[in-house]
């Protein structure tokens, strides 16, 4: 049986193929390492061995909390090569989800940013599953440190797999708000590679990719591992906040070809590129955009700025990455494009029948990157994974043309800088503050039409309404930095129906 083990396709090939001296990822900040494809090789082979030799058995999860940096690919491809599930996790959570992640996955290791450690520690307190803890950079008490574990540990080959095996988990709040552990197999990366990277991007081995869309998640995974990988081009990673003067810097010294942003970060460097006047220096001949719709005026006042088009697209962590897109030469901004090669779409209605062009419907997506299902959420499984289809979850239309046009989520989430904010656990953020008795979230558009979270809030009797930029505070210590309400409002009642269950959409006017 030939071996379908991602590895090697995605890192081992290369060796073969002459690009091992190749630089493979590049730091663009902090001591800026980079790492070969040779090196790359041998350090996913001994971090592989590192697993084996700790007594980590095949389909164990491998749990990491790592920010953009080289350690980030060496511990998921090492993870596949020794048969463990990797499962990389949002960098930005607040330390009662990554407790709650945790226990769900039932990983045993957990590989942990020094950075991001004191968010993490109280997580892990009580944990009955971890055998071990690594810390890339200096270990705390109780930890391994990252380079101890791997030191003089034995390269391993890679484990057989087929392509239908388990291979990865990541993470998706989902439509509830609960997360949810969503299971791709080792097919599904290249299967991304084949249609959307080869097909709509276009990616090449020349290319030099900066995704400022972070690799724990499903697009930033796609941009900055599979598809560069998948050629053998080179990543710039940067493990810290995107603001625009980090990003106009990371362009000038970089010189990125493909440049993988999020509508918000494109907003904000069009507004600080008009602000300085004349157009940029840069390299970039290809912009994909994904997370929510890209807005129309965005799009076409960046293409005229840089002179690079926005392939903007949708996709999903359950379809782990687009299958919707606008392609290079057929841009139309506003529209999420047409479907990619390899995947098909339909818009249904409440009863599951097609609807006519023009009219709003589901999106459902077939296609091969589809995932396994989620783990322990059977009924939700069901519900999403239907045969061969798989529930968007968006509302769409389709006009004359054959374009998709995003209307809006079937159930109240909406996405703030590419991620899900389930308006539910906003609210239950909020009215843990002593004055605050009910509060309700809904989207909406700020002055760049770009979707962020509003809340309205009532208080208890005789109580003084806090200051909102403490509200503020208190949403991104508990759920999360990208979540909080930028507008608040104090109203004296919610609408509600007869059974007192709020009516977010009489807000959303």
């Amino acid at each position: 049986m030939e071996n379908e083990n991602a590895a090697i396709w995605f890192v081992d090939r290369h060796l073969s193929e002459g690009r091992g001296e190749k630089v493979a990822f590049r730091e663009a900040d902090g001591e800026q390492r980079s790492l070969t494809y040779n090196q790359l090789a041998e350090e996913t082979a001994r971090f592989g061995g590192a697993l084996l030799r700790h007594g980590v058995r095949r389909e164990e999860r491998v749990a990491m909390i790592v920010r953009d940096q080289i350690e980030f690919p060496v511990v998921f491809w090492g993870a596949l090569k020794a048969g463990a599930i990797p499962v990389p996790l949002n960098t930005l959570l607040a330390s009662d989800i990554y407790e709650t992640i945790l226990n769900d996955s039932r990983a045993s290791i957990l590989v942990v940013s020094e950075q991001l450690w004191d968010v993490v520690k109280p997580a892990i307190d009580g944990n009955r599953f971890l055998r071990a803890v690594l810390v890339i950079g200096e270990a705390p008490e109780g930890t391994e440190s990252y380079a101890d574990f791997v030191h003089e540990a034995p390269a391993i080959e890679p484990v057989e797999a087929d392509g239908d095996e388990l291979a990865f988990w990541l993470y998706s709040s989902g439509s509830t708000g609960t997360p949810k552990g969503v299971r791709h197999v080792h097919a599904s990366l290249k299967a991304t590679v084949d249609t959307f990277g080869a097909q709509v991007l276009g990616i090449r081995e020349n290319d030099v990719v900066f995704s400022v869309a972070k690799m724990f998640f499903a697009y930033g995974l796609g941009n900055a591992m599979s598809f560069p990988m998948s050629v053998g081009a080179t990543t710039v990673i940067y493990g810290g906040r995107p603001t625009p003067d980090a990003v106009f810097d990371i362009m000038a010294r970089e010189r990125p070809t493909v440049f993988c942003g999020v509508p918000t970060l494109y907003a904000a460097l069009v507004a600080e590129q008009e602000k300085k006047g004349g157009k940029p220096t840069h390299a970039i001949r290809i912009c994909t955009s994904a997370g929510e719709a890209l807005p129309r005026e965005i799009g076409e006042r960046w293409e005229k700025l840089w002179g690079a088009e926005i392939i903007d697209g949708v996709g999903s962590t359950e379809m782990l990455h687009i299958f919707l897109s606008n392609r290079p030469g057929e841009i139309v901004y506003g529209t999420s494009g047409k479907p990619v090669p390899g995947y098909e779409v339909r818009l249904v209605d409440e009863h599951d029948e097609d609807v006519p062009e023009g009219e709003v419907g589901e999106l459902l997506v077939r296609g091969p990157s589809s995932a396994e299902g989620y783990w322990n959420r059977r009924h939700k499984s069901m519900s999403t994974f239907e045969g061969h289809w798989t529930r968007t979850g968006d509302k769409y239309e389709r006009d004359a043309e054959g374009r998709y046009v995003y209307c809006g989520r079937t159930d109240d989430m909406f996405k703030v800088s590419g991620i899900w904010v389930s308006p539910f656990e906003v609210e239950q953020a909020l009215v843990e503050h002593p004055a605050v008795l009910e509060a309700a979230v809904v989207a909406r558009a700020d002055e760049k039409d770009l979707i962020k979270p509003a809340a309205y809030i009532v208080l208890k009797d005789g109580a003084e309404a806090p200051s909102m930029d403490e509200l503020k505070e208190i949403v991104k210590e508990k759920i999360g930095m990208w979540k909080y309400p930028r507008w608040i409002e104090v109203v004296d009642e919610l609408p509600k129906t007869a059974t007192g269950k709020i009516q977010r959409f009489k807000l959303r006017a």
